[in-house]
């Protein structure tokens, strides 16, 4: 499976010659979506969902289907058999990847702050996409993308995430807002020189690709 980073949290996923694009929002590059099979999105945060986008893609591609939550699959409303809706403990497969869901809610910035709804994906049995939440899915992960830098987490949070999760690798996503210096600074606690992670951590630049097992 090849992993290609589109910006921000934005990932497309190609295997066997299909593709499978998680999160495309305000923040990605709209190229993410060509030759698109599937699209899965976390929740409906300008960064993660963009309505305008999709519908474009959708009906550029009367075949994609668009996997989400109830919140956001209201959004695209019109868009008939093309948006699934889908949660916590689902499984599915989608353009030849096999998906389960994890996760119900957006983690928690404020009290004050209404929380909206959140899923997790996880792909294949081993790449797990959380959005905005720090989910643990209730089985082994290969490939982590986690989300290093948002309003409701810190270094500490990640650190002990990627603890919890104890994947092969972590792959850096959410960091749309941060510049050089920020990302290098994240990558000392997150890479070798931190506390330690049991993680190789990577973070693509966008457009560019690794191969995930």
């Amino acid at each position: 499976m090849e992993l290609t980073k589109f910006g921000h949290a934005c990932v497309r996923l190609e295997k066997d010659g299909r593709r499978l694009v998680i999160d495309p929002g305000g923040l990605s590059d709209p190229t993410a979506l060509e030759g698109a099979d599937a699209v899965l999105v976390t929740h409906e945060h300008f960064d993660h969902f963009s309505e305008a986008i999709l519908r474009r893609a959708a009906a550029a591609r009367p075949g994609l289907r668009i996997w989400t939550n109830t919140s956001v699959a209201k959004q695209l409303d019109g868009l008939g058999t093309q948006v699934i809706t889908t949660g916590d403990g689902d499984a599915f497969t989608v353009a030849g990847f096999d998906v389960r869901v994890h996760g119900a809610w957006h983690a928690v910035i404020h009290p004050d702050v209404p929380r909206i709804p959140n899923i997790g994906f996880l792909v294949d049995d081993t790449l797990f996409h959380p959005g905005d939440a720090l989910t643990v899915p209730d089985g082994p992960v290969g490939t982590l993308l986690l989300p290093v830098h948002a309003p409701w987490s810190t270094v500490g949070d990640l650190i002990d995430y990627v603890r919890e999760v104890a994947p092969r690798d972590a792959y850096a996503v959410h960091d749309g807002a941060l510049n050089d210096i920020g990302a290098t600074m994240v990558e000392g606690f997150l890479g070798e020189r931190g506390p330690g992670v049991p993680a190789r951590y990577h973070r693509l630049t966008p457009g560019t690709s690794a191969r995930v097992v």
